[in-house]
């Protein structure tokens, strides 16, 4: 496994050794030590999946409290995934930053604790994975307006397809402190 510090600190891409002959491949999803060893410490408590068509835009989402720390990756198809730091108190407060996530490239994306995250499909359909650090906890669902003039998210779509509660989200100037992560160096 190969781990490639993203742009935004604490967000990392992680690119798995793949071993592959006439019958398919095999490459490992998960491996505590070896990711222990990269400076990610975490333990799973839940897994999600996701299928999604072309210009489906999920996300920003978080929760407060009760974050969640998630690994993503595609199973089928391809997105642009992205992470933005909304911890209170961070020196990276409203940066993001993005990966594109495919079947073909296999890369997975660690989005820490304290981060919003979302993505949009970019083929005709996208199989989307998640291992998350905590349970779902619904009175801590939480979001950011995907297209936030302040967070200037360079999205690959104009006009995406989005859900009711999605398109409703407020923008990061608009959500009370005590709603958003703290940071803890």
């Amino acid at each position: 496994m190969k781990f490639i510090e993203a742009a935004l600190p604490g967000c990392t891409i992680i690119e798995p050794a793949v071993f592959g002959d006439a019958r398919g491949a095999f490459f490992e999803h998960w491996n505590a030590a070896k990711f222990a060893a990269a400076g990610i410490h975490a333990s799973f408590a839940q897994a999600n999946v996701s299928i999604s068509s072309r210009g489906v835009l999920r996300g920003l989402h978080y929760q407060w409290p009760n974050p969640q720390g998630k690994l993503v990756q595609v199973l089928e198809g391809e997105v642009w995934d992205v992470a933005v730091d909304i911890r209170r108190g961070s020196p990276h407060f409203g940066r993001w930053t993005a990966a594109v996530l495919s079947a073909e490239n296999r890369r997975q994306f660690w989005i820490p604790e304290g981060f919003a995250h979302g993505f949009v499909v970019l083929s005709e359909r996208a199989t989307f994975t998640y291992l998350c650090t905590a349970l779902y906890d619904r009175e801590a669902d939480a979001g950011v307006r995907w297209n936030d003039g302040q967070l200037a998210i360079d999205w690959p779509v104009s006009d995406p397809l989005l859900s009711e509660k999605d398109a409703k989200t407020p923008f990061l100037a608009d959500i009370p402190a005590e709603r958003l992560p703290v940071y803890a160096p």
